[in-house]
C-alpha cells in the first residue's frame, strides 16, 4: 500500500532490500495525492497502480462516521476502514498480480504465537499503531508484512533521507484522510442536516448555556464549551433524543467498568472465561491492567484495576498481553463500580 507518505515509501524500500518483488498500489479516495505515490514508485523502480475505493469508503466508513456523531458517539474511522476498505482493496490487488503478501507502512509487528500461528503485536516504539489494526481478522495475519514494526518514526524519517526518497521531508498527516482540513463538524454540516443548537445542562437538569449541536462534542471534552461557573466544566454525556449536552466538574468521568460490543479476537478463537489483560481505551499510550469477561450475546465486560477517564462510546477497547494484541471490542458505555 503506497500512500504517498514517508512511512509507506520507506517500507517499500526495506522490502526491496530484503529481496521481495514489490508492487506499489495507491488507493484513491477522491482528494488527490497520486503524484507523490507515483514519484516514490518511480524512484524505487517498482510497478505502480491505483485503486478507486471511494464507494467502499463512503459505505463502510464515511456514512457510519456521520451516523455515529449524530447519535452522540465518537467514531474511530481508521479502525473501521482497515478491515472493511483498505486491506480488502490491497488483498484484491495482491491477488491480481499473484503476490502472496500485503505490506503497509504501519508501525506494528507480526510474530508467531505459542502455537506457531501468527499474532499481531505492538510496534517496538512509542509510535506503535497496532491499536488501529485490532479489527483485522486473525486469518489475514499470515499474509501481512509490516516492515516498520521495529523502527521509531525518527529512524524512518532518516532512512527516507538516506535513501533519497522524494517524500523524505513530506510532513506527517495527522488528520482523518477524508477530512484533510481537520474540521469534522464542518464536514458533517456540508453533508446534510445536523443537530441544532440546544441546552447545556448540569446533572440536575439546570440549564447552563447553549451548545452548538451535539456533533461538536465528545465525552470528556473541556475546551470550547463557552460556559462559566464555579468550576471548570467537562462534557459528561450526550443525549441525542433530547438534544442536550450534560456538563459536570469531571468527577463523574472516571469509570472502572466498560461494556463493549462486537469483539474481534485475534490471538484466540473466543473468550470463554475471565482473562487478565492490559486495556487501551483510546489511541494514546495510556494503558491499564484489568480483567475481561464474556457477556451474554457476545459482548465483553471490562473491569479495570484503576479507573480510566472518559471511556467513550464509539471508540475502541483493545486488549493486550505483553506485546500481543488479544483482540478488541467497541465501547458502548462505562460505569463506576
Amino acid at each position: 500500500g503506497l500512500s504517498g507518505g514517508v512511512d509507506s515509501a520507506v517500507a517499500a524500500r526495506l522490502l526491496l532490500e530484503a529481496g521481495y518483488t514489490v508492487y506499489g498500489h495507491w488507493l484513491d479516495i477522491g482528494l488527490g495525492g497520486r503524484e507523490d505515490a507515483q514519484s516514490v514508485a518511480e524512484a524505487l523502480g517498482i510497478p505502480f497502480s491505483t485503486g478507486d475505493i471511494r464507494g467502499a469508503l463512503e459505505r463502510e466508513v464515511m456514512a457510519p462516521f456521520r451516523a455515529d456523531y449524530l447519535a452522540g458517539r465518537t467514531p474511530l474511522p481508521c479502525a473501521r476502514c482497515n478491515p472493511t476498505v483498505k486491506f480488502p482493496a490491497l488483498f484484491r490487488r495482491a491477488e491480481e498480480v499473484g503476490a502472496p503478501f500485503v505490506a503497509t507502512g504501519h508501525y506494528a509487528r507480526i510474530r508467531p504465537g505459542a502455537d506457531g500461528a501468527p499474532t499481531l503485536c505492538r510496534g517496538a516504539h512509542a509510535n506503535d499503531q497496532a491499536y488501529l489494526l485490532a479489527r483485522l481478522p486473525q486469518a489475514w495475519l499470515g499474509q501481512l508484512v509490516f516492515p516498520l514494526g521495529d523502527y521509531a518514526k525518527t529512524q524512518v524519517r532518516q532512512l527516507a533521507r538516506d535513501f533519497g526518497l522524494p517524500v523524505a521531508e513530506k510532513p506527517d498527516s495527522m488528520e482523518i484522510c477524508f477530512i484533510p482540513h481537520g474540521d469534522y463538524a464542518a464536514w458533517l454540516e456540508d453533508r446534510g442536516a445536523v443537530p441544532p443548537p440546544g441546552p447545556f445542562v448540569d446533572r440536575a437538569g439546570k440549564v447552563l448555556g447553549t451548545h452548538k449541536g451535539i456533533h461538536h462534542y465528545t465525552i470528556g471534552q473541556g475546551r470550547g464549551l463557552g460556559v462559566s461557573g464555579p468550576h471548570r466544566y467537562f462534557v459528561s454525556s450526550l443525549d441525542p433524543e433530547h438534544n442536550t449536552v450534560t456538563l459536570s466538574d469531571g468527577s463523574d468521568l472516571m469509570a472502572d467498568r466498560v461494556l463493549c460490543s462486537r469483539p474481534n479476537w485475534i490471538a484466540m478463537d473466543a473468550l470463554d472465561g475471565p482473562m487478565e489483560v492490559t486495556v487501551r481505551l483510546r489511541h494514546s499510550r495510556t494503558e491499564a491492567p484489568g480483567v475481561i469477561r464474556p457477556l451474554e450475546r457476545g459482548g465483553v465486560d471490562v473491569l479495570l484495576d484503576t479507573p480510566a477517564r472518559a471511556p467513550t462510546p464509539g471508540q475502541l477497547a483493545v486488549f493486550y498481553q505483553g506485546d500481543v494484541v488479544i483482540g478488541s471490542a467497541w465501547i458502548e458505555r462505562s460505569l463506576s463500580l
